[in-house]
């Protein structure tokens, strides 16, 4: 009589055993069907960014080949200028901006840079001590004896009073350009650049936006810091950035650092120095 209970709580256990097991593989099979979608989304993510990024690639060569053939008549591109582009179907604007239009790393004077810096929203005194500091890293010198420079805007971030937060506010300002003089030309400044070298003023360098891009000739910069800029000067250096619209809303952004001059090492007439892609622009605000 004792065995048939003992038998059923056997049983009732192996039940109870028998629901944990087909629960855990339930939740193993629903985990796995998750990273299955997962991986399936990235893919398929994967593959639209590659193809966009390959349409603005093209799109961007096309400007290319159109300024190049205007610089060859004498016509050089000296502002910041938005070019559509109907490539693959899609529509896609390319960005032109002259690299003198920012401020360079390695040639701005302490005064621009802690202008730049009191926009960024530091304290003026702050602003200019780190300026200097930023100034004194550039010219020490190495082993050999030459000036260190910046290579790159991320080097900032290696400067003492540099954090994060203020480095995303000023790198879309600026050029580790070598070749970068002490000024800035106002015609192929992007806003946020403008808005430093008008002391803040919106309303001037949306004047200066608005008659730019209608092609107006003679425009009015007297508004601006003076000894910040020098108008209408020539660079062959340039970078040049397509934006791609994706299904999801956001954007591929791919963009090319160049030198209208012949490249030795794959014939091109002109001459890459840095290609970037990514999946969205920054939107780190000035």
């Amino acid at each position: 009589m004792k065995s048939r209970p003992l038998r059923r709580r056997r049983s009732g256990m192996a039940l109870i055993a028998v629901l944990w097991i087909v629960s855990a593989l339930s939740i193993m099979l629903m985990g796995l069907v998750h990273n299955l979608r997962g991986e399936a989304r990235l893919a398929g993510q994967s593959r639209q960014i590659a193809e966009a990024a390959g349409l603005g690639d093209a799109a961007i060569h096309i400007v290319l080949q159109a300024m190049m053939a205007r610089t060859l008549q004498g016509q050089r591109q000296q502002r910041l200028q938005v070019v559509p582009v109907v490539y693959g179907g899609r529509d896609i604007a390319v960005e032109i901006l002259p690299l003198n239009g920012l401020i360079s790393l390695n040639g701005a004077g302490a005064p621009l840079l802690a202008q730049m810096l009191t926009g960024a929203g530091m304290p003026q005194n702050a602003a200019q001590a780190l300026a200097q500091t930023i100034v004194d890293v550039r010219t020490s010198r190495d082993a050999q004896g030459a000036a260190r420079n910046f290579e790159a805007t991320e080097d900032l971030l290696q400067v003492p009073g540099v954090d994060y937060d203020l480095y995303a506010k000023i790198a879309p300002l600026l050029t580790a350009d070598e070749l970068g003089g002490d000024r800035v030309n106002p015609m192929a400044a992007p806003e946020p650049v403008l808005l430093v070298l008008s002391g803040g003023d919106a309303g001037k360098a949306a004047a200066i936006i608005t008659q730019r891009a209608s092609g107006a000739v003679g425009i009015d910069t007297t508004g601006l810091m003076g000894e910040f800029i020098e108008n209408n000067a020539a660079t062959q250096r340039f970078r040049l950035t397509a934006r791609i619209p994706l299904a999801d809303g956001g954007a591929a952004v791919v963009a090319r650092s160049v030198n209208l001059s012949p490249s030795v090492r794959d014939g091109m007439p002109w001459h890459t120095y840095r290609f970037e892609q990514r999946l969205r622009e920054d939107t780190a605000a000035y």
